[in-house]
């Protein structure tokens, strides 16, 4: 009898244990362990820096490593995809930026499904800058549409390849001043800046921080911004749409999405830190340096715009045709 008693009470004292276990593991808080960020472009690109900018303070904030992870490749889909199928646990985090918008349209088969990826914020927006040489004669927007109307298909531009927001940049200003001029990708923005002031093209978009030192030294003249406002670096600059075109607006995004899924309270914890970590100063100081202006938006604010965004670049490709494998 005394022995099953005791046998009794050993099972007792480990169920006991068990659930007090399983309690404590349950109250654990997030973030136990390191994060892992994605960025689905190589080091050292725009993405690349606004992400290992931020994470420091990001991570101070949690309480854990956030862990910068490059996954270059397919304009930035194979990072997508790698966290569209990872565990919503909030340890596998995305830099979100525009080929969220624009993959869906132009790629015919995308490695993910772009439903599988939820924005937890979008914190940051730069636009793009239509430059041509400062040689050129063109000194406004009208001048190059007026140009290019007078000679169709003798202009040209450049951009960092095909299916870009800087290729389509240049596409949503033909749909919309009903011009022709011709395409001449290159492997990279660089390039084509090196282009344009030696007057190989005749005119490009570009992101806005790889161009302000051009901009600024005069080997570029910058002729209008794609933003709805004004950029605080190029105040002098006009937006597309003060240059006549009201339906133009194209911004470069930065923010960071989650796969479908995460916890709530996971989601948002991550939104609430996130909004403090770019109300630093230091961190909004430097994203301006960048030419970018701290915006930020909360989960379902980012999907408004996302899909905004997303309809906007789908007509363009719609109406250059331009479909990517």
């Amino acid at each position: 009898m005394k022995n099953h008693s005791t046998s009794i009470l050993k099972k007792y004292a480990f169920c006991l244990m068990l659930t007090v276990s399983s309690i404590g593991f349950a109250q654990t808080p997030y973030p136990n362990k390191p994060i892992k960020l994605i960025v689905p472009f190589p080091p050292g690109g725009l993405i690349d820096n606004v992400a290992r900018l931020i994470t420091p303070a990001l991570s101070s904030d949690l309480g854990q490593a956030i862990v910068v992870e490059n996954k270059p490749g397919a304009g930035g889909n194979l990072g997508a995809a790698e966290v569209a199928k990872a565990n919503p646990d909030g340890y596998t985090l995305l830099m979100a930026s525009p080929p969220l918008s624009i993959s869906p349209a132009l790629y015919k088969n995308l490695p993910y499904n772009p439903s599988n990826i939820e924005p937890i914020a979008i914190f940051g927006q730069l636009p793009n800058v239509l430059l041509v040489n400062p040689d050129s004669g063109i000194n406004s927007v009208a001048d190059l549409v007026k140009r290019a109307k007078e000679s169709p298909g003798k202009m040209n531009y450049g951009s960092n390849g095909n299916g870009t927001s800087l290729n389509l940049s240049a596409e949503m200003l033909k749909s919309q001043a009903g011009v022709y001029v011709v395409h001449i990708p290159y492997r990279g923005s660089s390039l084509a800046n090196v282009a344009l002031v030696s007057k190989d093209i005749d005119f490009m978009f570009d992101n806005l921080p790889p161009a302000l030192g051009l901009i600024k030294s005069g080997k570029l003249k910058a002729l209008a911004v794609t933003s709805t406002t004004r950029n605080p670096a190029l105040p002098q600059v006009p937006t597309m749409q003060e240059a006549g075109f009201p339906n133009f607006q194209v911004s470069a995004y930065f923010g960071i999405a989650a796969p479908k899924g995460m916890p709530a309270d996971i989601a948002l914890k991550l939104q609430n830190s996130i909004q403090k970590t770019v109300s630093q100063k230091e961190v909004a100081d430097s994203l301006s340096r960048l030419g970018a202006t701290v915006d930020f938006m909360n989960s379902s604010k980012s999907a408004e715009f996302i899909k905004a965004d997303a309809q906007r670049w789908k007509k363009v490709v719609d109406y250059a045709k331009i479909e990517l494998d």
